[in-house]
């Protein structure tokens, strides 16, 4: 049983970095054939991917969030992060990392959420 669990601070300031860490259990993220995804929903809105890295380590970021978004890995831990920068209040949302399976594009495995919220 693969489970993913976000960790990282439920405030940040306008203008600074948010920062999130996605640490997987049951499984390994360099396996083949799974993308590890940033995803988020904000208050009243549809949930939207941020980007993901490949078990290869390539990353994909969505061209709305690429000039402001990284992700990487630890391998050794079997982690990955994401980091936005220059935050918002629009980055106020509900953030969760999940597992896509490749060949079929369904998303299997979902981290619990986490709430961030962006302000002063």
């Amino acid at each position: 049983q693969v489970q993913l669990q976000e960790s990282g601070p439920g405030l940040v300031k306008p203008s600074q970095t948010l920062s999130l860490t996605c640490t997987v259990s049951g499984g390994s993220i360099t396996a083949d054939g799974y993308r590890w995804s940033w995803i988020r929903q904000p208050p009243g809105k549809e949930l939207e991917i941020m980007g993901a890295i490949f078990y290869s380590g390539t990353t994909y970021y969505s061209p709305s969030l690429k000039s402001r978004t990284s992700i990487s890995r630890d391998t050794s831990k079997n982690q990955f992060t994401l980091q936005l920068n220059s935050v918002t209040p629009e980055d106020t949302a509900v953030y969760y990392c999940a597992r896509r399976v490749l060949s079929t594009g369904e998303y299997d495995y979902w981290g619990q959420g986490t709430q961030v919220t962006v302000s002063s």
